[in-house]
């Protein structure tokens, strides 16, 4: 789980992305922002890296995504149900046409017996397409839980991608 292996990652998003002429969004909760800063630490990712959105609170997937408060009420800010509508609302509120979307709980704190520490929601999404999503559950401390994450979000671009 190596820097490297990040670096790896963003460079073959890009040069997927790159080549079907499409730019990527992210809207990151318990990464911080993680994903974006290892798609820009790669030279010439403004081809292809349109904006990344870092909501944390509640409020800021509600204010900057369009995440409905009825989702958050019923299944709260770490959901598959969450997590797609974060997917759908990077695209809708920017110029990118991908989009991937995480939340979780990253820990050491705010694990519950039906959302424990390292449980972490994601989802995919293409414009004009329905988004996927997935819960993993990572082990670790909150670092390794947040690397595992950016990691896992990356492939499953690579994955959306390659149809």
């Amino acid at each position: 789980m190596s820097s490297d292996t990040l670096t790896t990652l963003a460079i073959l998003v890009g040069a997927k992305l790159k080549a079907k002429g499409l730019m990527l969004a992210t809207a990151e909760s318990c990464t911080g922002g993680w994903v974006a800063q290892a798609i820009t630490a790669i030279s010439g990712s403004s081809a292809w890296f349109e904006r990344g959105f870092v909501t944390y609170s509640n409020a800021a997937k509600e204010e900057m995504l369009g995440v409905a408060a009825a989702t958050l009420q019923a299944h709260g800010a770490v959901s598959e149900e969450t997590a797609r509508e974060m997917a759908v609302g990077a695209i809708a509120c920017s110029h990118a046409q991908v989009s991937v979307a995480i939340t979780g709980v990253a820990g050491p704190t705010g694990g519950t017996t039906d959302k424990p520490v390292g449980m972490v929601c994601f989802a995919w999404a293409q414009k004009d397409s329905a988004p996927v999503a997935e819960t993993r559950h990572f082990e670790g401390d909150r670092e390794s839980v947040r690397r595992q994450s950016v990691i896992h979000a990356l492939q499953g671009v690579l994955r959306l991608l390659d149809g």
